[in-house]
């Protein structure tokens, strides 16, 4: 490999899985690397990488480059599709499959550029070490976990997910034996992972991908920060026996600006500036869930029996497969609720939202980036997990931290009632029972809304890879 003139400085390469909530985090952290000199090229597929394209700050696109692979084709996989949040969960196996083939073009970047000095992947690309190893440039493997400590000490060392002790969905429903500090209750409900068994490669499961991951990678970050984790942070270090560093919570960039020259988003702010402060739910399930359309109107029931002001987003993701709801919300639902809701058709500015003083509690699905942005204003949690990915382990977390309440659901098929939505929106809101919860999560601020905090994380992750290439060298 050519080294840099500067040894302090590095190119790194970002390789997310093709998914929002990991291509975020990952642009994030491109970022801050850039802001201290860094080279960053960020491989991704074309689409994902448009969408980027706007994000780049002027002062960064210099040492910010985006790399497209274009996706190879799979039998199965929709034409055009590079993102999960385009598919129904049980045709991600595809987009799994085809995110393998891009083996070879990443083979082939590597060598073209002969001086990334870095990559940070995910957890999918479980061939990468091999490709490393292959092209005999010295590249170290860092293995982005955009995941909590919690989610990743649950799933366990790489050897206890290869020899595969728990080989049904039911098994993942008891917290396992390693977790021997005060997790009683971190484990999935069955409709949750039997939900995730649908969205795994049958070929190379996601416990296998992780596995391999972590075993070839020189060091793991995960999404999170000591003040918060520190339990679960020593306990992931001894499952994997290798430098686990937190990453810090990677809150995203927010300085209050209101959003000006758009009508839509005027008469929104106007709402929220006319409901008074801490009243307003804001209902928001994320860009990846779809409920059956019975489940759909069970919440919005829920929701106007709760009596209290509201903003519920609404993404008209598809029920089933070619199926879009064309009434996805109960019939006369926004007649009855004239004044009091708002719902918000699409895309929605969530900071500008949960940053308004009207704004006192988020009902949210569960997603770590959303639950970050929630308990960085210090809003209070209504917990409704989906049924994919750690959104289960990060509600039964969260609940048994008192900074939210789970809605009741059966643990086998993830029914609810209208009447558990409306309750669990009250007790969070405003029921005296739910004051101490209230000043929990608002206290969660000076953590998760604390930039200077997590950046101080950011500052030691790259001074630790920094540091580790000029011992290489």
């Amino acid at each position: 490999m050519e080294s840099n003139k500067n040894q302090n400085v590095l190119h790194i390469a970002m390789f997310p899985w093709l998914a929002h909530g990991h291509i975020m985090p990952f642009f994030e952290l491109s970022k801050f690397l850039a802001q201290k000199g860094h080279k960053i090229s960020y491989i991704s597929t074309p689409n994902n990488l448009n969408r980027l394209k706007k994000l780049i700050p002027q002062n960064l696109s210099h040492l910010i480059s985006l790399i497209p692979l274009p996706l190879p084709h799979v039998d199965g996989l929709p034409q055009g599709t590079e993102s999960t949040s385009e598919l129904p969960i049980h045709k991600v196996p595809f987009l799994k499959k085809a995110y393998d083939k891009l083996q070879l073009a990443l083979t082939q970047f590597l060598k073209d550029s002969n001086d990334v000095n870095w990559i940070i992947h995910d957890f999918a690309c479980h061939w990468l070490s091999r490709v490393v190893v292959s092209t005999q440039l010295g590249i170290k493997l860092v293995f982005f976990a955009i995941y909590n400590a919690t989610t990743m000490s649950f799933l366990g060392s790489p050897s206890e997910l290869l020899n595969r002790s728990r080989q049904r969905p039911e098994d993942f429903t008891v917290v396992p034996r390693w977790m021997d500090f005060a997790c009683n209750d971190v484990a999935f409900k069955l409709y949750e992972i039997t939900s995730h068994w649908d969205c795994m490669d049958s070929e190379v499961s996601d416990f296998q991908r992780l596995a391999e991951v972590v075993q070839g990678c020189d060091i793991v970050v995960t999404r999170t920060c000591s003040e918060f984790e520190s339990d679960s942070l020593s306990l992931l270090r001894k499952l994997y026996q290798k430098a686990v560093l937190p990453i810090g919570l990677l809150p995203p960039p927010w300085k209050g600006e209101e959003s000006h020259g758009d009508e839509r988003l005027r008469g929104l702010k106007q709402w929220l500036d006319s409901k008074e402060e801490n009243s307003v739910v804001y209902i928001a399930l994320g860009t990846e869930l779809s409920l059956s359309q019975d489940l759909i109107h069970e919440l919005g029931h829920g929701i106007e029996k709760s009596g209290l002001p509201f903003i519920w987003v609404v993404n008209d993701r598809p029920l089933v497969e070619g199926t879009f709801g064309s009434n996805l919300i109960p019939t006369g639902f926004e007649t009855r609720v004239s004044g009091r809701g708002l719902v918000w058709r699409g895309w929605a500015p969530q900071l500008e939202i949960l940053g308004h003083p009207s704004v006192g509690g988020f009902l949210t699905h569960c997603g770590w980036s959303s639950v970050i942005e929630g308990l960085g204003f210090g809003k209070a949690l209504i917990l409704f997990p989906g049924g994919s990915s750690d959104l289960g382990l990060v509600a039964r977390l969260l609940h048994r931290r008192g900074i939210g309440l789970e809605i009741p659901r059966d643990e086998k098929t993830g029914s609810f009632t209208s009447n558990s939505v409306a309750e669990s929106i009250q007790r969070v809101m405003v029921d005296p029972e739910g004051e101490l919860l209230r000043v929990k999560a608002h206290d969660m601020k000076d953590i998760f809304g604390n930039v200077e905090l997590q950046n101080k994380y950011l500052t030691e992750f790259t001074e630790f890879i920094v540091n580790y290439s000029s011992k290489s060298n």
